[in-house]
């Protein structure tokens, strides 16, 4: 196969990926929609439930009745007020929907018009990869927010907390967001670590990270501005394997076995294709025959360039979409302020470059110090455990969070 065939495919993989990716990130197969009002002491919630959520309730799948799911509601969505659960004001009224839909408009009475967070546990308990997007509306304030609800952050703080604390931060506390985001994130770490493994000179080194400067901004921006929603489950498994490919990549270059590698990662992903058939495994099967076709013909194309710093400043770009959903997920986990969202925006992506620049560079130089100390081992022997280490991590965390 000729080495543009190849490039060809792989970015018909790489086109296949994202073209999957955005409505595995925008339509999640389990989710619901709730809108706060809060007016001192009493909050008002109108939920809004796809049938096909509200079906679960019931064990035969059949769909409930109205009583039956207002009381499986009621336990598990409400706010709080002073650490304390807020009173249910009955009745729950049933509102008018769209066809496919249920609507329910909730009352609560909280003791005081203190501290006050909304709690949403419903479904997660039948399907722990469910998501609520919700929308917060302080009446006396004027404030509104838009937070993402799961399994892991059922709970939202609407007054005091992080939320309120980055409407009065300055731009240079967005900035520190930003940069410990870099240092506390082993997997982004490691996938930097990777890009200064794969660069041998200086040139091949701002490649890299000018394309994945490009594309972590890019999707930061529409993620977080509500454009596009990523989905933590499909994200997180992703970059897991963009740190396997960048490893993966290190070993295919210096063994120069690029071929059986990229035979391995095909079997790899038919073994996957063949679980989704038999019901295991979350990823969609479209979404990972796009990576895997990715995968394996960047490889053979990898294996066969003299000189790919260009090549690689694309593929880097594809690697920081993916990258920035994961950016963008610790945002979407607070109440963040829409008027200020431009500023902390520009401020946390600031951070990010700072943080991974610093981090690039540190680990540079420390290898231009061992090296001029005649300290340092073969390149091919740092290469090859390096990259072998990426890619057992990688791997690790990619089927980790594909079967969790």
């Amino acid at each position: 196969m000729g080495l543009w065939r190849r490039l060809g495919l792989a970015l018909a993989g790489g086109l296949l990926l994202l073209v999957v990716t955005p409505p595995a990130v925008a339509h999640v197969r389990s989710e619901s929609h709730s809108v706060w009002e809060i007016d001192g002491s009493e909050v008002d919630l109108v939920l809004t439930i796809p049938n096909r959520e509200a079906d679960r309730v019931s064990k035969d799948g059949t769909a409930p009745s109205d009583d039956r799911l207002k009381s499986y509601l009621a336990a598990r969505i409400y706010p709080i007020g002073d650490d304390k659960r807020c009173a249910l004001v009955p009745p729950i009224e049933t509102l008018a929907a769209a066809n496919g839909f249920r609507k329910y408009d909730f009352t609560f009475q909280c003791a005081s018009a203190g501290t006050i967070s909304v709690h949403s546990g419903a479904f997660f308990d039948l399907v722990k990869n469910h998501t609520n997007f919700a929308q917060i509306q302080n009446a006396a304030t004027g404030d509104f927010a838009e937070q993402l609800i799961t399994n892991e952050h059922q709970t939202v703080e609407v007054s005091g907390g992080e939320g309120s604390r980055l409407k009065t931060a300055s731009f240079l506390e967005f900035v520190q967001m930003g940069i410990l985001h870099i240092f506390t994130g082993v997997d982004h770490m490691s996938f930097l670590l990777g890009l200064v493994l794969i660069s041998r000179r200086l040139k091949d080194l701002v490649f890299v990270v000018t394309g994945f400067t490009i594309g972590h901004s890019l999707t930061l921006a529409l993620a977080v501005t509500g454009v596009i929603r990523p989905h933590a489950e499909y994200i997180d498994a992703l970059v897991a394997l963009t740190i396997a490919l960048i490893g993966a990549e290190n070993i295919a270059v210096s063994t120069g076995k690029s071929g059986v590698i990229a035979v391995w990662a095909l079997i790899g992903a038919a073994v996957m294709i063949g679980l989704q058939f038999v019901g295991i495994g979350e990823l969609p099967t479209l979404l990972v025959l796009g990576a895997a076709l990715f995968t394996a013909n960047y490889l053979m194309i990898s294996g066969h360039l003299a000189d790919a710093g260009r090549l690689r400043l694309v593929i880097t770009l594809v690697f920081g979409l993916i990258h920035g959903f994961g950016f963008a997920a610790s945002l979407l986990e607070l109440q963040l302020p829409t008027e200020r969202l431009a500023e902390l925006l520009v401020g946390f992506n600031i951070g990010v470059e700072v943080g991974q620049l610093t981090l690039v560079a540190g680990v540079s130089l420390l290898v231009m110090a061992l090296a001029r100390l005649r300290l340092s081992l073969p390149r091919p022997i740092v290469v090859e455990v390096c990259g072998s280490f990426l890619v057992g991590l990688g791997i690790f965390w990619f089927v980790s969070r594909s079967y969790a």
